[in-house]
């Protein structure tokens, strides 16, 4: 490591926080000032900062922001409403802090646990310590059932047990946080990408509150949207480095089957019998190849994504302004961009 290096490490560590908040929020406006008063109030005595990533709100959300924040709250403008994953990164890209910590804007998680799992992380040899809503303040059939399922799915299909893959509520080494490279819909399953990342993960119970004001963004239509990125996850878990391992399997037990099929078939034509436009035949391979072909080209793709923004080292959201108030006055505020 040369000097220019070195001065250039320390120049930022000089900068840099025990522990980043980083919080995504939209149409949150009656959630802002209560959950920067509780995050203060729990955080007392600690070196900390607070990124609120407004993530395409429509509602007062950002002037509550501005309204109520501090030197030690930044705010994150992004331009339009890119989902929760890469609004959770574009909060990660904008911390200082040597820990990260995710936090829902909605009040359900409590800033209180905070201090707690800190000192976890800090004290043993964790990378990553998880949430788990012990006693959820959710509707049953709506939210418990579905949530209780996907879990249990998640935790046989990736290997990564976890008790509640829903809880945002984590907290992270900065090494691990930055290489978490979410994208799309991926914030489901950060403790699976973590844990491609060799972390080592604990989890620990945390409260969990009712919502008060405003209304839930997710609905039951997400569950294909989890399905989906639990194919991914899967993908990733256990072939990203041996994918012919995979696709040489279904490839080869796909070539058997229709091994099978035309020798069939041949015996067929062999004895006289007429064998095309068999309904069966033409149903069975519409539905094997098609599958096929639609899996790997899902897969192909999200690969194909992730290497365009990496290797140019994009970011998949733009910024429109970045606010920060100044210590020495800490009603006016600073837009740096």
């Amino acid at each position: 490591m040369t000097d220019k290096h070195r001065n250039v490490i320390l120049l930022f560590e000089k900068f840099m926080r025990e522990l980043s908040v980083v919080i995504t929020v939209m149409n949150e406006e009656e959630n802002i000032k209560p959950l920067l008063e509780g995050i203060r109030q729990a955080l007392n005595g600690t070196d900390y900062e607070i990124i609120l990533v407004d993530d395409g709100s429509t509602d007062k959300t950002k002037m509550q922001v501005l309204n109520y924040a501090d030197e030690r709250t930044i705010l994150v403008e992004l331009r339009k409403n890119y989902g929760q994953s890469t609004a959770m990164m574009a909060g990660i890209d904008h911390s200082k802090g040597h820990y990260i910590a995710l936090l829902d804007g909605d009040l359900q998680n409590d800033p209180s646990d905070i201090p707690a799992m800190l000192d976890l992380l800090k004290r043993e040899d964790w990378d990553v310590v998880a949430g788990n809503r012990k006693n959820r303040k959710d509707g049953v059939f709506l939210r418990k059932v579905p949530s209780a399922i996907a879990n249990s799915i998640i935790r046989r299909m990736t290997g990564v047990y976890i008790k509640d893959y829903g809880c945002t509520l984590k907290l992270f080494r900065r090494e691990i946080a930055e290489e978490l490279n979410l994208y799309g819909e991926l914030h489901r399953f950060i403790p699976v990408l973590a844990k491609l990342q060799g972390a080592k993960i604990t989890q620990v119970d945390v409260k969990h509150h009712p919502r008060q004001f405003g209304k839930s963004k997710y609905g039951i239509n997400r569950t294909f949207r989890v399905l989906s990125d639990l194919v991914l996850m899967v993908f990733f878990r256990k072939y990203i480095q041996k994918p012919m391992h995979l696709f040489g399997t279904i490839g080869f037990i796909s070539f058997g089957i229709g091994a099978i099929i035309n020798l069939y078939l041949l015996i067929l034509k062999i004895m006289g019998r007429d064998i095309w436009g068999k309904p069966l035949l033409i149903l069975g391979l519409i539905f094997l190849l098609g599958g096929i072909q639609l899996v790997t080209i899902g897969i192909l793709a999200e690969i194909s994504v992730r290497t365009y923004f990496e290797s140019q080292n994009k970011k998949t959201y733009t910024v429109r302004k970045v606010y920060q108030a100044k210590q020495e006055m800490k009603p006016s505020l600073e837009i740096t961009v």
